[in-house]
């Protein structure tokens, strides 16, 4: 569960009808912020922990970085809490934690496709994402 969420964090996170309110769109409240905003900076710790054990490279880093600022903002406190669990390769969703390697194991994975996973669905919308 953890992983696929995990990806579909980075397309969720990264789809441009999540970014463009347009009539229909139901508007998120304040607690799905919060919720969406905190899950993105700890995707970001998980790529950057991804980074430091060899399993990817900095562009996704960059794009999560990138998605995030497009997030409305939210607690400060809360968001580097949750990406500090990331960089140490925990998996912090709506109160619930494990460790990167428990999730990839629980889905029949390693910890490296997992990232490979997370990795490439965030790259995969770098090219719709604006530039500079």
């Amino acid at each position: 569960m953890i992983r696929h969420f995990a990806v579909a964090l980075g397309i969720t996170l990264a789809a441009p009808a999540a970014f463009a309110q347009t009539a229909e769109a139901p508007q998120p409240t304040a607690e799905d912020a919060a919720a969406n905003y905190e899950a993105a900076r700890n995707q970001l710790g998980i790529l950057q922990y991804c980074q430091e054990q060899g399993h990817t490279g900095p562009e996704a880093i960059e794009t999560q970085g990138q998605l995030v600022g497009m997030l409305p903002a939210g607690d400060e406190t809360a968001g580097q809490t949750a990406e500090d669990k990331g960089a140490e390769g925990t998996v912090a969703i709506a109160g619930q934690e494990m460790t990167l390697a428990e999730a990839a194991e629980g889905q029949g994975s390693t910890e490296a496709e997992t990232c490979q996973q997370i990795e490439a669905a965030v790259n995969d919308i770098a090219e719709s994402l604006p530039q500079g």
